[in-house]
């Protein structure tokens, strides 16, 4: 009776799981599955169309842009943000002044409202927003941001090296050193600037880059392949918003990875990077796979940024998959198409789980 009760105690905890799966998704999966194979507006009967549904589908040509731009999207982002969060997960990951600060600091973007964020880069890629005012800057002050890199690199560095005259162990990058350099760095240039010593260029018309309101895609000469601008400016406020996540993950698979691995290098000569290549990528092959699996997904399934960006943008820019399935399901001015929503709907369940199937072949060879 023992040997039952331990048996079953698993499949009990997990039933309210089940339940929820069932009813939520199984149900839910089903309903879509019939209605993308009839006419359905949701105030008369649906009426059985076969596959009519799918083949309006890949006849419209807003499809085949949704399509294009989900998988541009999906492909891009989900590569940055891993590397990104790699990269950040391994710095982070250091010895270094002020560690819990910077880790809190990147990790911010991730527990902010998506919708905020959203809102915040609207405003900083308006034509007269912050994006174009640091770009006007950069054209004609390019002397001062010259001599303010300069200054950073100058003190960066005589900080690094007092500490290592002083036979402390430290990095070129040392975060807290930087912090420093770039505070000291700009009063001086300030200065700099008041007394004349250095001027920015005059009579240089501001830049007044459109990037929501346009059509136009990058590269510029690339045609219907090009990559919308502004659907490249949501990846890059999706990578913003979401790699921080991703490198709480790297950080978590970083603390697995057994110290002596790297000591019996650095005895061996290993320089830094040999031993992130042939120690810390192979054993954080399997956080790779997870992480790459949660972006893959979440960026096929792109749609509140999109809705939130609304009429700012042309919608055939920044169009997707999602997005698609919900502008025929809940259209402005017409009935509901119902069935090439679930249509759209099932196709997008189909394409997630192949690219996701693809990539798991991928990752193992």
């Amino acid at each position: 009776m023992r040997k039952i009760k331990d048996k079953a105690a698993p499949y009990v905890l997990l039933s309210p799981y089940l339940f929820m799966l069932i009813v939520f998704f199984g149900y839910a999966f089903i309903r879509c599955l019939y209605f993308s194979f009839s006419d359905f507006d949701l105030f008369s009967p649906p009426q059985w169309v076969w596959f009519q549904n799918y083949k309006n589908l890949f006849q419209d040509f807003q499809f085949g842009l949704a399509l294009k731009n989900t998988l541009q999207f999906s492909i891009i982002v989900t590569t940055v943000q891993t590397i990104l969060a790699l990269i950040l997960a391994v710095v982070l990951n250091q010895k270094i002044r002020g560690i819990k600060f910077f880790r809190a600091a990147y990790y911010m973007p991730s527990i902010t409202s998506s919708v905020v964020i959203t809102l915040i880069f609207m405003w900083l890629f308006q034509k007269k927003g912050l994006i174009n005012y640091l770009l006007t800057c950069f054209k004609t002050g390019y002397r001062i941001i010259a001599v303010l890199l300069g200054l950073i690199i100058i003190f960066q560095g005589l900080q690094v090296l007092y500490e290592k005259l002083k036979k402390r162990p430290v990095s070129l990058f040392e975060p807290s050193f930087l912090i420093l350099s770039i505070l000291f760095s700009a009063v001086i240039t300030y200065l700099l600037i008041k007394t004349g010593v250095v001027t920015s260029i005059e009579g240089i018309e501001p830049v007044e880059n459109i990037w929501l309101n346009t059509k136009k895609t990058w590269p510029s000469k690339s045609g219907t392949l090009g990559i919308p601008i502004p659907l490249a400016s949501i990846m890059m406020l999706n990578i913003w918003t979401t790699a921080p996540t991703f490198m709480l993950i790297y950080l978590a698979g970083l603390q697995d990875i057994p110290k002596e691995l790297y000591e019996a290098a650095a005895v061996d000569g290993a320089t830094k990077f040999k031993m992130f290549w042939y120690i810390t990528r192979p054993q954080l092959h399997h956080i790779t796979f997870l992480v790459v699996t949660m972006g893959l997904i979440g960026t096929l399934q792109m749609f509140d940024q999109v809705a939130v960006i609304g009429e700012q943008a042309p919608l055939d820019a920044v169009i997707t998959l999602a997005y698609y399935v919900y502008i025929n399901a809940f259209p402005s001015s017409a009935s509901p198409k119902i069935g090439m929503a679930s249509a759209a709907a099932i196709f997008l369940a189909g394409l997630t789980l192949i690219i996701v199937l693809i990539q798991k072949r991928l990752v193992k060879s």
